[in-house]
């Protein structure tokens, strides 16, 4: 499949997993508190909830477990542990994202940054992520009414760069963020975490790199002005 394309005229980036490693210590973190409360979490259902708000992380656990699932206390204690730990180490980046940055910067390409995450907790990420100044635009999961696999979070970032979503291409690790991406119809580049998409997300992605150097040389040499 040829990839040669027209020039986006931004680039819109999911945050954890994509920018910041932070999706693993999620998972090991919240299977860890779990059984420590007496709660086997089964690894599979708990990446189901990568990419998406708290609210329906919250919904997801508690169909696959009860009412009872003690969800939000198993949360507050995790990010009570990941407060220290990254406040004391800083949040470690993906790598090459320094690169695709400075590879768009040298484009003069804008880049904003749509995530699940709440905004107080997003900018405190990207504080000891060391990612201050890096992006012309944030949108966080607080501030739209309906999150991942939803459009709304892409559209808002498009929307603030001035840019129609058509124009745009988005960076995604998680199924929920790739469908939403589809949704907005904006081209998508999947990036691969933790999560490997079901066959019918992967159909809706437009193209697939295997790491963030490997998004900054598609920028840097594959795209050209016109179609």
């Amino acid at each position: 499949m040829d990839y040669i394309c027209k020039k986006p005229y931004a680039v819109l980036f999911d945050l954890d997993g994509l920018m910041l490693d932070t999706e693993r210590v999620w998972l090991e973190g919240i299977l860890r508190i779990a059984a420590g409360a007496g709660w086997q979490l089964d690894r599979e259902l708990v990446k189901k909830t990568i990419g998406i708000n708290c609210r329906s992380a919250a919904l997801i656990m508690k169909e696959a477990f009860g009412a009872d699932f003690p969800y939000w206390e198993l949360r507050e204690k995790f990010l009570a542990e990941e407060k220290i730990e990254f406040e004391t180490n800083g949040i470690p980046q993906k790598r090459g994202l320094i690169n695709l940055l400075n590879t768009l910067d040298a484009k003069k390409i804008p880049a904003a940054i749509a995530t699940s995450t709440d905004r107080a907790r997003a900018e405190w990420k990207l504080h000891f992520g060391g990612l201050e100044g890096r992006y012309d635009a944030l949108v966080c999961g607080d501030e739209i009414e309906h999150g991942k696999p939803a459009p709304d979070i892409f559209e808002l970032a498009a929307k603030k760069l001035g840019q129609k979503p058509q124009n745009c291409i988005g960076l995604e690790d998680s199924p929920a963020g790739l469908r939403a991406l589809a949704a907005a119809g904006i081209r998508s580049i999947f990036i691969k975490d933790l999560v490997e998409p079901e066959p019918e997300v992967l159909a809706l992605v437009w193209k697939r790199c295997d790491s963030l150097d490997e998004a900054a040389a598609f920028f840097r040499e594959s795209l050209c002005a016109s179609d």
